[in-house]
């Protein structure tokens, strides 16, 4: 039933945009029809993730499929299932908040793309999550890349988007050899290109550290894991936001789902796995906020916060990963556990931030921290989940980041309890950098909170500024309340994790119950309730306190300026720079600044940014220097029969000789 539900819902999603194609272009009629169908489709999936879990008998759907070495077998589990929840629940709010965001008749020229390939990447992306042939896989990934390529570049007459969809596309499919190679080595393993257990007996170490190191790149440039990550920021900032809300909060977790997938599939991992698996995820929360800090672009901003959180995720993979090796089922309840809940987590919160920040520019036109200000007046629902979204983010409770983030504290420290040779001091040190990533995130998200919704307006684009259309800022409350849903009543998504755990590895039995009592769960709803409580509370006792006039109103202290200005509030810059700064180092920011002072200077600027250490300082420069090296070949191309036919036998002489 789960596996008819799911084909109907990917079928609807996937042809979702053919009717807005045979309509005008001039009309809303055709989005409309697209987002019924795509709202249709999501429905569909997510009943069938509904079926599963109340206990529909699991099997799988297969059909005759002429492809070579192909099978068109699909079946749902419990980690399949976990992944398919955020793929159409996002998507269909995604649908939703584009009826006001991207009107067809605002943007006749691309906007039947946009819809098209919106259904196509949520249909891509389900068949990803339920295929059990490889060649299927495969298949739905290429959709997959091809269409985010075709979404992130839907303002293709912008150079600076070509730019990001190209970096993008040659990523994915570097990424792509990478699976190839993987299932190749699988398939000369078992036989077959089926996604099943490898036996033991046939696979031999090297094997399958080669099939581990592939799908860790493969799926590694497709989470975000840095120093894989270089296509992430620039196409997430610059396609639409509820398209960056799918690829951040959804299609970051294909990445992670293909990782976990193989990771079941590879008996006795060894502990270098884990190490590995431990070490990129620090790397990748570290430096994700740490990058996300300097940015000036608020879209931006949040893309390296998506690296930052799959970090995180990985992180708890990592976990659970050593706990396999060493034959902890506590550590790998903890460690999955958590990150399978940061998998839902992220995917409401992230999602509701691209909303909000979508909101932001839908009413602005612009994306720069430091043109805007004030917004909390003009826009009291869009700064409202805002807040509540990077309240979430930043691991705090009442809200839900703080649940998935404290399951893999607890795991990490459970490692150092049990005192497990070299376990504890890599646990050790995972266990600082998450309370160093939480750290970070607070300050990064007061920045953009008091910069962007606080204090005065920076420039003109806040002037007409206005409240966003109920068609948005619905999507926006529904995520706002399942982030809080899940931070309240955490232990109801316990026996939903568990299935998922099983899947993953079969010889945990019972993992919900574990899970339950590994963690107070229980304490931490009723905890966040108190916590609730008091802010509401403290908000009524304000409110009425300003009403009844107890607050005298004047103006902000101006440092002894008679006049002043916006222009001496703080900016995202300074606020960030000393830790900016602090993390020089690696983020290498570039800043333009006068030379000198004189007594009297005239009018100066200062302008700090903080560039790609990877893809700015050292892939494309890499490219840069290679097309000039092979630019000599260019001598070759002389448009003369006869000198190709002389490089042929001088070919073929060369191949004589040598053999």
């Amino acid at each position: 039933m789960s596996e008819l539900l799911v084909l109907l819902g990917i079928g609807a999603a996937g042809l979702s945009g053919v009717p807005g194609l045979l309509l005008s272009r001039f009309s809303n009629a055709g989005q409309r029809i697209t987002a019924a169908l795509a709202i249709i489709g999501s429905c569909l999936g997510l009943a069938s993730v509904a079926a599963f879990w109340l206990g529909t008998v699991p099997g799988q759907i297969a059909l005759p499929w002429t492809v070579p070495g192909g099978q068109f077998l699909v079946a749902v589990d419990g980690l399949s299932a976990v992944f398919l929840l955020p793929v159409f629940l996002v998507s269909m709010l995604g649908n939703v908040y584009g009826l006001s965001y991207w009107r067809q008749t605002e943007h006749p020229e691309n906007g039947r793309q946009l819809q098209l390939f919106y259904g196509m990447l949520t249909a891509s992306m389900a068949l990803v999550v339920v295929a059990q042939n490889s060649v299927l896989f495969l298949f739905g990934w290429e959709v997959m890349a091809i269409a985010v390529f075709f979404l992130v570049t839907t303002e293709d007459r912008d150079g600076a988007v070509r730019e990001a969809g190209w970096i993008y596309l040659v990523a994915t499919h570097a990424a792509t050899l990478c699976l190839f190679a993987m299932f190749a080595l699988m398939r000369r393993t078992s036989g077959s290109f089926t996604l099943a257990p490898l036996d033991p007996a046939t696979l031999t170490p090297a094997m399958a550290t080669a099939i581990f190191l592939c799908a860790l790149v493969g799926f590694g440039v497709k989470a975000g894991i840095m120093p894989l990550h270089v296509w992430l920021p620039g196409s997430h900032a610059i396609a639409p936001s509820h398209v960056s809300a799918l690829m951040s909060g959804v299609i970051l977790k294909m990445g992670v789902y293909g990782l976990l997938r193989i990771l079941s599939l590879l008996p006795h991992p060894p502990l270098a796995w884990g190490y590995t698996v431990l070490a990129l995820g620090v790397v990748s929360g570290v430096l994700g906020v740490a990058f996300a800090v300097g940015q000036h672009d608020l879209k931006r901003l949040l893309a390296y916060h998506s690296i930052e959180n799959v970090g995180i995720i990985v992180m708890g993979v990592g976990l659970a990963l050593i706990g396999r090796t060493l034959g902890r089922a506590d550590w790998i309840v903890l460690g999955l556990g958590g990150a399978l809940l940061h998998v839902w987590n992220h995917a409401l919160f992230k999602s509701l931030l691209f909303f909000s920040a979508g909101s932001v520019i839908h009413a602005t036109g612009t994306r720069e921290i430091d043109q805007l200000g004030g917004l909390a007046k003009r826009m009291p629902r869009t700064s409202l989940c805002f807040l509540i979204g990077a309240i979430a983010i930043c691991g705090l409770p009442p809200l839900n980041g703080f649940v998935s983030e404290l399951l893999i504290y607890l795991g990490l420290f459970g490692t150092l309890v049990a005192g497990h040779g070299p376990t504890c001091p890599v646990a050790a040190f995972a266990a600082a950098a998450l309370a160093l990533i939480g750290a970070l995130a607070v300050a990064c998200f007061v920045k953009v909170f008091g910069a962007v919704f606080l204090g005065e307006a920076r420039s003109e684009h806040v002037d007409h500024a206005h409240e966003s259309p109920w068609s948005m800022t619905g999507p926006m409350a529904v995520l706002a309340a399942c982030c809080a849903l899940i931070g309240l009543a955490s232990p109801l998504v316990t026996p939903m994790l568990g299935l998922g755990i099983t899947a993953w590895a079969p010889d945990v039995t019972g993992a919900g119950t574990l899970l339950l009592a590994a963690a107070p769960l229980g304490s931490i709803s009723r905890m966040g309730l108190v916590v609730l409580a008091a802010a509401v509370l403290g908000s009524i006792l304000l409110r009425n306190r300003l009403r009844a006039g107890g607050v005298a109103i004047g103006p902000t202290w101006g440092c002894g300026y008679a006049a002043p200005t916006p222009r001496i509030q703080y900016t995202a810059s300074s606020f960030a720079q000393m830790l900016v700064d602090l993390f020089g180092w690696a983020l290498r920011p570039r800043v333009n600044r006068p030379a000198e002072m004189p007594l009297f200077p005239q009018k100066t600027a200062f302008h700090s940014i903080v560039p790609d250490t990877v893809l700015d300082r050292a892939v494309l420069p890499t490219f840069r220097r290679a097309a000039r090296l092979l630019a000599w070949f260019h001598v070759f191309h002389q448009g003369s029969i006869q000198s190709y036919l002389l490089y042929i036998f001088l070919t073929l002489v060369a191949l004589l000789l040598w053999r």
